[in-house]
Protein backbone atom coordinates (compact mmCIF):
# COMPACT_ATOMS: atom_id res chain seq x y z
CA UNK A 1 0.00 0.00 0.00
CA UNK A 2 2.82 2.39 0.88
CA UNK A 3 4.57 1.60 -2.37
CA UNK A 4 1.47 2.57 -4.36
CA UNK A 5 1.09 5.77 -2.36
CA UNK A 6 4.69 6.79 -2.96
CA UNK A 7 4.40 5.86 -6.63
CA UNK A 8 1.28 8.00 -6.94
CA UNK A 9 2.99 10.93 -5.20
CA UNK A 10 6.04 10.58 -7.47
CA UNK A 11 3.89 10.52 -10.61
CA UNK A 12 1.87 13.52 -9.43
CA UNK A 13 4.97 15.57 -8.59
CA UNK A 14 6.60 14.52 -11.84
CA UNK A 15 3.52 15.58 -13.77
CA UNK A 16 3.39 18.97 -12.04
CA UNK A 17 7.08 19.64 -12.64
CA UNK A 18 6.68 18.40 -16.22
CA UNK A 19 3.90 20.91 -16.88
CA UNK A 20 5.95 23.83 -15.65
CA UNK A 21 9.35 22.72 -16.88
CA UNK A 22 10.72 24.83 -19.69
CA UNK A 23 14.20 23.40 -19.47
CA UNK A 24 14.92 20.13 -21.15
CA UNK A 25 17.94 18.16 -22.21
CA UNK A 26 18.71 16.30 -25.40
CA UNK A 27 19.15 12.53 -25.60
CA UNK A 28 22.89 13.13 -26.11
CA UNK A 29 23.08 15.00 -22.78
CA UNK A 30 21.08 12.45 -20.76
CA UNK A 31 24.12 10.41 -19.76
CA UNK A 32 25.36 13.38 -17.74
CA UNK A 33 22.24 13.30 -15.56
CA UNK A 34 22.06 9.68 -14.36
CA UNK A 35 20.15 9.57 -11.06
CA UNK A 36 18.36 12.87 -11.68
CA UNK A 37 14.79 13.68 -12.69
CA UNK A 38 14.90 15.54 -16.00
CA UNK A 39 12.89 16.19 -19.15
CA UNK A 40 14.45 14.70 -22.28
CA UNK A 41 13.19 15.76 -25.72
CA UNK A 42 13.86 14.10 -29.06
CA UNK A 43 12.34 12.36 -32.07
CA UNK A 44 11.30 8.72 -31.72
CA UNK A 45 13.64 7.18 -34.29
CA UNK A 46 12.66 3.56 -33.60
CA UNK A 47 10.05 1.83 -31.49
CA UNK A 48 9.35 -1.77 -30.56
CA UNK A 49 6.90 -3.70 -28.42
CA UNK A 50 8.76 -6.79 -27.23
CA UNK A 51 5.61 -8.78 -26.47
CA UNK A 52 7.47 -12.08 -26.07
CA UNK A 53 10.19 -10.72 -23.79
CA UNK A 54 10.04 -10.85 -20.01
CA UNK A 55 8.00 -7.91 -18.73
CA UNK A 56 6.71 -7.18 -22.25
CA UNK A 57 8.57 -3.87 -22.59
CA UNK A 58 7.97 -1.19 -25.19
CA UNK A 59 11.10 0.66 -26.27
CA UNK A 60 11.08 4.15 -27.77
CA UNK A 61 14.57 5.17 -28.94
CA UNK A 62 15.09 8.91 -29.30
CA UNK A 63 17.10 10.56 -32.09
CA UNK A 64 18.91 7.39 -33.21
CA UNK A 65 17.38 4.00 -33.98
CA UNK A 66 18.33 0.72 -32.33
CA UNK A 67 21.05 -0.64 -32.33
CA UNK A 68 22.76 2.77 -32.44
CA UNK A 69 20.39 4.23 -29.86
CA UNK A 70 21.60 6.86 -27.43
CA UNK A 71 18.52 7.17 -25.20
CA UNK A 72 15.57 4.86 -24.55
CA UNK A 73 12.12 5.33 -23.10
CA UNK A 74 10.89 2.08 -21.52
CA UNK A 75 7.22 1.30 -20.92
CA UNK A 76 6.66 -2.02 -19.14
CA UNK A 77 3.81 -4.26 -20.22
CA UNK A 78 1.96 -3.78 -16.93
CA UNK A 79 1.63 -0.07 -17.76
CA UNK A 80 0.60 -0.35 -21.45
CA UNK A 81 -3.10 -0.43 -20.58
CA UNK A 82 -2.80 3.18 -19.36
CA UNK A 83 -2.09 4.36 -22.92
CA UNK A 84 -5.02 4.95 -25.29
CA UNK A 85 -2.96 3.85 -28.33
CA UNK A 86 -0.06 1.41 -28.71
CA UNK A 87 2.96 3.57 -27.79
CA UNK A 88 5.26 1.96 -30.38
CA UNK A 89 3.03 3.13 -33.25
CA UNK A 90 1.55 6.30 -31.76
CA UNK A 91 4.87 7.97 -30.88
CA UNK A 92 7.08 6.68 -33.73
CA UNK A 93 8.44 9.57 -35.80
CA UNK A 94 7.10 12.20 -33.41
CA UNK A 95 9.06 14.67 -31.33
CA UNK A 96 8.33 13.91 -27.68
CA UNK A 97 9.45 15.09 -24.28
CA UNK A 98 9.61 12.55 -21.51
CA UNK A 99 10.04 13.38 -17.84
CA UNK A 100 11.36 11.05 -15.18
CA UNK A 101 14.32 9.59 -13.39
CA UNK A 102 17.23 8.95 -15.73
CA UNK A 103 19.03 5.68 -15.17
CA UNK A 104 21.20 3.54 -17.39
CA UNK A 105 20.91 0.04 -18.84
CA UNK A 106 23.98 -1.46 -20.51
CA UNK A 107 25.49 2.00 -20.78
CA UNK A 108 22.49 3.62 -22.48
CA UNK A 109 20.55 6.29 -20.55
CA UNK A 110 16.84 5.59 -20.16
CA UNK A 111 13.67 6.71 -18.44
CA UNK A 112 11.05 4.18 -17.36
CA UNK A 113 7.60 5.63 -17.98
CA UNK A 114 4.79 4.42 -15.73
CA UNK A 115 2.10 6.87 -16.82
CA UNK A 116 1.21 8.58 -20.12
CA UNK A 117 1.37 11.96 -18.37
CA UNK A 118 5.16 11.59 -18.40
CA UNK A 119 5.22 11.88 -22.21
CA UNK A 120 4.24 14.95 -24.17
CA UNK A 121 4.17 15.28 -27.96
CA UNK A 122 5.74 18.56 -29.09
Amino acid sequence: MRKRFYSAVFIFLSFISFLYAEDYITPEQAGNYIGEVKTVCGVVASAKYASHSRGQPTFLNLDRPYPNHIFTVVIWGKDRHKFSHPPESYYKGKRICVEGLIDSYRGVPQIVVRDPSQIRVR
